[in-house]
């Protein structure tokens, strides 16, 4: 695949981010404004944030190996359909893309794409809910970015990671710290120990899964003995 990457139901192109500033002059402050907030944020420790290290360890070795692609919505007021196609181009696109060096940097791998002039960011939001479980279940993560998001910061509840100065919506790989945010469904959490603990029965992760998101008033399956031919099956029925 080339360094450019057109979605075959939206037209929008995703570009590498080492190549956009240079070659996609309608997206140039966009990259520069994304390279500036990696910089001074994504990048860098912060006393808020609960734990050491950068906000994201991933985003410099990301940059650092060019395995970061960048899309601008150039409308105001995109029309919902439209997102939604450019979203599901996105899952689609992403499991594409050139993996760098090889397959272990293709966990480094980030798909941006950027509503640059949208004033509503409702929509950021509800695309995020409405998509999140296809990426999950593709081993993906869909992240929502915009000004004044308020979600809260996994080691500190008052840090506010996704805040940040454009509206965007971002995939990435699922990485094994990514535990806490998949308890909510246990379609979510299936997803992460089917990619996590591939060699384990189907019938193990169902009692797993329901344990791991049971709720004290929900019912949690208990495990029973299977048949040898069933417990070497690793396929979801």
């Amino acid at each position: 695949m080339s360094e450019r990457v057109i979605g075959p139901r939206s037209g929008l192109q995703w570009v590498s981010l080492g190549d956009a500033g240079s070659t996609c002059p309608a997206a140039r402050s966009t990259v520069a404004a994304f390279r500036s907030w990696a910089d001074s944020f994504l990048t860098r420790p912060s006393d808020e944030l609960g734990r050491d290290g950068p906000v994201c360890p991933y985003v410099r070795p990301s940059m650092r190996r060019d395995l970061l692609w960048l899309a601008q919505v150039p409308a105001a007021e995109p029309r919902p359909l439209w997102v939604r196609a450019i979203i599901e181009d996105a899952l689609e696109v992403y499991s594409e893309l050139p993996t760098g060096n090889g397959s272990s940097t293709s966990v480094l791998r980030g798909l941006i794409t950027v509503f640059q002039n949208l004033a509503d960011y409702s929509l950021i939001d509800e695309i995020h809910a409405e998509f999140k479980t296809k990426f999950v279940e593709r081993g993906a993560m869909l992240g929502q970015f915009y000004p004044g998001c308020d979600q809260p910061g996994l080691w500190n509840k008052e840090f506010r990671p996704l805040d940040a100065p454009m509206p965007m919506l971002v995939v990435r790989s699922m990485m094994t710290t990514d535990f806490p945010f998949l308890l909510d469904k246990p379609e979510w959490m299936n997803a992460y120990v089917r990619k996590f603990a591939p060699g384990l029965p189907a019938h193990v992760r169902a009692v797993m899964v329901g344990r791991l998101t049971a709720r004290p008033d929900s019912w949690v399956p208990a495990y029973e003995e299977q048949r040898e031919d069933e417990s070497c099956s690793t396929s979801t029925r």
